[in-house]
Parts: C-alpha cells; sequence; structure tokens
C-alpha cells in the first residue's frame, strides 16, 4: 500500500498551535540516519519559541559509551497558514543563508491532544514518530503509524528507540 502512495505528494496536518507543540518530546521511533549514527537510545527534543518567532531546537541522545550528545538547532515556519512545515537548521548560523543546510520538518500526524506527532520530509527519507512520554501504548503506536503508511512511508524501515530515561528537558 505504501508504494502506491508513494506516487502521491507527503501531505501534512491541517494545522498546528505551535504553543501546544513547543517542549519535550521523545522520540518513539524512526528512521535510521546519518546524523543519529551515534546515538544508542534516549533520543529527545525540546522545542522553545524564540523573541524573533524562530524555534530554538535541543535533540539529545545518549552514545555508547553512556554519554549525552546535544544538537542544537534553530527551526522557522515556512507555511503560516498551518505551521506544519517547518525548516531545521543545525549548521552555523553564519551559513544560514545557503539552502542546503536547512531541513524539512513537516508534521505529517499530530494527536489531538498533541500527545505524539509524526514528522517526515517531503521526499520521504526521513521519518520520526515522537511523543510526550518514553513510550506509546499500541493504539497511539498504531494510530502514528497510520498517519506515516498514509502518506507513503514505508514504516517497516523504523526501529524502535530505547529509553532508559523519562527526562524529556
Amino acid at each position: 500500500m505504501a508504494t502506491a502512495l508513494q506516487s502521491e505528494p507527503v501531505r501534512t496536518v491541517n494545522a498546528v498551535d505551535l504553543d501546544r507543540y513547543l517542549g519535550g518530546w521523545f522520540e518513539i521511533a524512526g528512521f535510521p540516519n546519518r546524523f543519529q549514527r551515534a546515538c544508542t537510545g534516549d533520543v529527545h527534543a525540546t522545542y522553545a519559541r524564540r523573541s524573533d518567532g524562530r524555534i530554538d531546537v535541543v535533540n539529545r541522545c545518549r552514545a555508547a559509551d553512556g554519554h549525552l550528545i546535544e544538537a542544537q538547532g534553530v527551526a522557522r515556519v515556512v507555511d503560516a497558514r498551518t505551521s506544519a512545515k517547518l525548516k531545521v537548521r543545525f549548521a552555523p548560523a553564519v551559513l544560514s543563508f545557503l539552502p542546503f543546510v536547512w531541513g524539512d520538518y513537516w508534521i505529517i500526524g499530530l494527536a489531538d491532544d498533541y500527545s505524539w506527532a509524526v514528522v517526515g520530509s517531503p521526499d520521504r527519507a526521513y521519518l520520526w514518530i515522537l511523543a510526550r512520554t518514553p513510550t506509546l501504548d499500541t493504539i497511539r503506536l498504531d494510530a502514528a503509524r497510520a498517519a506515516a503508511r498514509a502518506n507513503g512511508f514505508d514504516t517497516d524501515r523504523m526501529v524502535m528507540t530505547r529509553h532508559t530515561s523519562t527526562d524529556a528537558r
């Protein structure tokens, strides 16, 4: 089924209340990717609004030797109508004029109560299921996976994230 949908464009949710979306999120599952290669678990992100309207992004994860890895970035909304399409940059600010340092961050699934979210890229190369807690019950996890599949993502590629901490700050 995902194969047939891959010819269709990825669709975001209709609207995101950014004030409700901000805060801490645990990665529940995601596609393996090069910039998280050193992460072995405890992956979480924190989003906070800046005075200039952009969003500070802090991603953390645990490495194999137990130490925490942290990456700080910034996000900007690129679709003000829905606030569901953002661009995120982890490169130094001096490079922000270069389009390729900005990555797509599209919210393609979101629980009504903002307890989980599905984030992907329009080329389907990146996909994450996020939650406010380190685990999701089967019903919510299935709903998040369904949102990804409805957008043509191959959820069989997802790897579950191991959590040993309940702190998403």
